[in-house]
């Protein structure tokens, strides 16, 4: 079911009545995207768009203050590990036909679709992608005798030991730093962990997969490849980066403008991004599935206009635009063939790690869950405790932090086997 323009009631046929869109955007979106809509309003006379810009440290309190006072907008930028939660509040618009001839889910990177998929229901459309890849100094790699960054754990731990090696003792081939949950996370999910187990009920951590990566990555600080330091302890990442403190650190493409604007102009060509070596190689190399989807809500009345938004930010003419504007990466497979994407190598690796993104368990409680990860493993990352004893604690606690969705998949099988 295509809904076009011929649907969006006052807004079409003869009247002269123009519908009023409300949009909340968080951060800078929320500025650039009204110079965007600007057009849109050209092309859709009959429409106009009320942006509303949120901070994103409130956007999630309002978001949901707005659902319980039956206030929420027709349209709004929703990350993508919210989408969930709104969709089990039953606040979201389901997509499913409102995609039908109008988007192609093939036109998107898949892990990223994926997140805003919930129990086969669509519930969003990418707005904008991004990732997390290794950012790296050539220059030292190359001097540590290697032209290019391993695409294994194996060959990326020598790397790492040659680095070191030239190095010495006051310096560390790799920042990863200990207050951060996501670096665990994706060499649990690269080594095969599902991180939750029984229909996302129960904590996954203490099992093999994820025990081998989380072994993996507290050795690397045991080596002295890397320091146990959170990231508040590193005074200026980019000063330290650029003095060899550290030669590789695992980030996303909000970096990319702060290195090229916060390193030395000497140190242009000296740097590099490259996609997360696997256990195996690169085709097990996932990365997190991340950025910000468009959503609608079940209660708007102008559901057919706020669709016409959705469709008109989607166009890959815009994502360019939009990455020009803002550096946020197009979530559109369209867009990156554009030039203003394909000639910075470091752009254009992205397209290749995001071919390899997985999302985070699409469950409510996910990220009260990661906190949990980052506590608990940063007693691995500095010796306090051991692997086994921090993997037994947090299943305890993950699991008693989903004792109540046990309780509701129980009580849902058992209604369903009454007759």
């Amino acid at each position: 079911m295509l809904f076009g323009a011929g649907a969006l009631g006052c807004v079409g046929g003869g009247s002269e009545e123009t519908t009023v869109v409300r949009f909340w955007a968080m951060g800078r979106e929320g500025e650039v995207v009204e110079e965007l809509l600007e057009e849109f309003e050209r092309q859709h006379p009959r429409i106009r768009v009320d942006v509303q810009q949120l901070p994103w440290s409130a956007a999630h309190e309002k978001l949901l203050t707005a659902f319980v006072g039956r206030s929420t907008p027709d349209l709004a930028q929703l990350g993508n590990t919210w989408v969930s939660e709104f969709a089990a509040l039953e606040a979201l618009e389901p997509l499913d036909e409102w995609i039908e001839g109008a988007l192609e889910p093939e036109s998107y990177f898949a892990g990223i679709w994926d997140t805003n998929v919930i129990d086969d229901v669509l519930f969003g459309i990418p707005w904008y992608v991004d990732t997390r890849m290794l950012f790296y100094r050539k220059d030292l790699l190359a001097q540590a005798g290697h032209a290019t960054m391993p695409g294994s754990w194996p060959g990326w731990r020598q790397a790492m030991e040659d680095v070191k090696e030239i190095q010495g003792p006051d310096r560390y081939a790799i920042l990863l730093p200990v207050n951060e949950w996501t670096q665990a996370v994706i060499l649990g999910l690269q080594a095969g962990s599902g991180l939750l187990a029984d229909n996302n009920t129960r904590g996954a951590f203490a099992e093999p997969p994820f025990r081998r990566a989380l072994q993996f990555y507290v050795d690397l600080f045991r080596a002295g490849l890397a320091p146990p330091v959170s990231n508040n302890e590193v005074a200026n990442l980019y000063q330290e980066f650029a003095r060899g403190y550290f030669a590789m650190y695992i980030t996303g493409p909000w970096n990319l403008g702060e290195f090229e604007r916060r390193l030395p102009a000497s140190m242009a060509d000296q740097w590099g991004v490259a996609p997360l070596p696997g256990p195996n190689g690169r085709s097990d190399g996932v990365s997190l599935a991340g950025g910000a989807s468009l959503v609608m809500f079940r209660s708007s009345e102008h559901k057919a206009a706020a669709w016409e938004v959705v469709r008109f930010l989607s166009a890959p003419k815009q994502q360019v635009r939009f990455f020009e504007l803002m550096g946020n990466l197009p979530a559109r497979r369209e867009a990156w063939q554009d030039s203003s994407l394909t000639r910075d190598s470091r752009v254009a690796a992205f397209a290749d790690q995001l071919d390899r993104v997985v999302a985070t368990p699409k469950i409510p409680e996910w990220e009260l869950i990661a906190t949990r990860v980052q506590e608990h493993v940063e007693h691995a990352l500095r010796g306090t405790t051991p692997v086994d004893s921090v993997l037994v604690r947090l299943d305890a606690e993950v699991s008693k932090l989903l004792e109540k969705r046990r309780w509701l998949l129980a009580r849902s099988q058992a209604d369903a086997g009454r007759p």
